[in-house]
């Protein structure tokens, strides 16, 4: 098990953003897609963005994207009220997001992948006991404060954890023809959220191993370790769906996200 505290690093956020979204049934990307006059990935940088001790915001997306750039150029102001003090704040909150913006067209085949790629983009600017906490572009409702009490929870944590709920419903496995083969024992059972963070060189040597890894955690437990479970939000979900975004607009509509 590792010795060292993960207080004694810096924190840069990844955010892997080279997926297609084929669920949504868009031909454009799920992360470009608009939710209340923003695309669904502009509110995700912008609440990234008011958490102060997050040092860099890495983006990795495709090499042959060609929806970033104007999408950055006119929507790169990030959320606001509206009202001329949300105005004041929208051009603070920009120059705060573009201060610590690197986007690398690094996008790999999986989403492990990907965030290998992004931690090694940066390597010559961070080293393996700074911190990389990744989140998925396609959640976009996460609260700033969420995010500051998940950085606090881990603060002396020496392997890192991930933002996570209690399963609350019934679990049932089925079978190929959609017939319950058994119900599931959710006793101790959780939901993976992100934002999950771990020392990159611990990650980086996770996902080398674990290429088909689903999340960031998954590969870290392959090590041995076992990560820290932080309770999470039921509003920071994950847009996958055509009836996630419906959800994600009223979450989002005039800055209000709901906590669990």
């Amino acid at each position: 098990m590792p010795t060292k505290n993960l207080s004694k690093g810096r924190v840069f956020a990844i955010l892997p953003a080279a997926g297609s979204g084929t669920r949504m049934g868009d031909p454009l990307p799920k992360q470009y897609l608009e939710i209340n006059g923003l695309p669904m990935i502009v509110h995700t940088l912008t609440a990234i963005a008011r958490v102060q001790r997050i040092q860099t915001i890495v983006v990795v997306i495709a090499s042959d994207d060609v929806h970033w750039d104007p999408m950055i150029a006119r929507h790169g102001h990030g959320r606001g009220d509206g009202h001329e003090h949300g105005q004041n704040q929208n051009q603070n909150q920009n120059q705060q997001l573009r201060d610590r913006l690197q986007v690398f067209r690094v996008g790999g085949n999986t989403r492990a992948e990907s965030v290998l790629n992004g931690l090694r983009a940066v390597a010559s600017e961070f080293g393996e006991n700074d911190r990389a906490m990744v989140h998925d572009a396609a959640r976009p409702c996460i609260r700033s404060e969420l995010i500051e009490q998940f950085l606090d929870e881990l603060e002396d944590d020496p392997i890192g954890g991930l933002l996570a709920l209690p399963v609350a419903d019934t679990l049932k496995r089925g079978s190929a023809d959609q017939r319950v083969e058994q119900t599931v024992n959710r006793q101790q059972l959780w939901r993976a959220q992100t934002p999950q963070m771990f020392r990159a060189g611990l990650l980086g040597k996770a996902l080398a191993g674990m290429p088909e890894a689903t999340d960031e955690s998954q590969a870290v437990e392959a090590l041995g370790y076992q990560p820290k479970l932080v309770i999470g939000e039921s509003a920071n979900l994950k847009v996958t769906y055509a009836t996630d975004m419906k959800i994600a607009q009223l979450l989002l509509a005039e800055g209000r996200v709901v906590t669990r």
